[in-house]
């Protein structure tokens, strides 16, 4: 009989955030946000992460955007490992939320230095980000950039500021796949 690939725990996880997130949608769009989640959560086990990783990815943006969210609650259901890659990946967790550069900044400080399994995690993230960004760029143009709090300069320094910081003593394919959505990017919205 064959081994399972992941434990019931995936199971809880995945229908805690589809619970969690079923009123929200991706920035101006209609698009479930669910499916950021899903798509972080499949890259980073298409990419080598286990299962803490894969659970940590789809509860990422938890404690950003769930009002009442709770470490603790996690914590509790899902281990101390799956808590600390969401307290990690959370730029914050406060209300409100400090100014959007003065986070940004913060969280890219902590993420040089986090290790390769969190940096796998953010580094997936960031990818889904870059390439949902493109695709609707490709649809509505410079509008797309109204959506983000950094306006497109800001939002374009800090997907090159990710890339930089994720390469501080890590490299893997999905780094290298970022960086090239991020120049892909940078020279289609030029």
């Amino acid at each position: 009989m064959p081994r399972p690939c992941y434990s019931p725990r995936l199971d809880n996880a995945v229908a805690f955030a589809l619970d969690q997130f079923r009123f929200k949608v991706r920035k101006g769009t209609s698009i479930p946000y669910v499916t950021h989640l899903l798509a972080v959560m499949t890259l980073v086990g298409e990419y080598g992460g286990d299962e803490d990783q894969m659970m940590g990815a789809v509860l990422h943006d938890y404690l950003e955007d769930i009002y009442g969210a709770s470490s603790d609650l996690l914590r509790l259901r899902f281990g101390d490992q799956v808590a600390r890659y969401v307290v990690a990946l959370s730029d914050s967790t406060t209300l409100p939320k400090p100014p959007w550069r003065e986070r940004k900044e913060v969280y890219l400080e902590h993420l040089a230095g986090e290790p390769p399994d969190l940096k796998l995690i953010s580094c997936a993230d960031k990818l889904h980000n870059c390439m949902c960004i493109r695709r609707d760029y490709q649809t509505v143009g410079d509008s797309i950039w109204a959506r983000f709090s950094g306006g497109k300069e800001g939002t374009l320094w800090y997907y090159r500021a990710v890339c930089m910081a994720l390469g501080q003593g890590w490299q893997h394919p999905i780094l290298n796949r970022l960086r090239a959505e991020v120049f892909q990017l940078e020279q289609e919205t030029a």
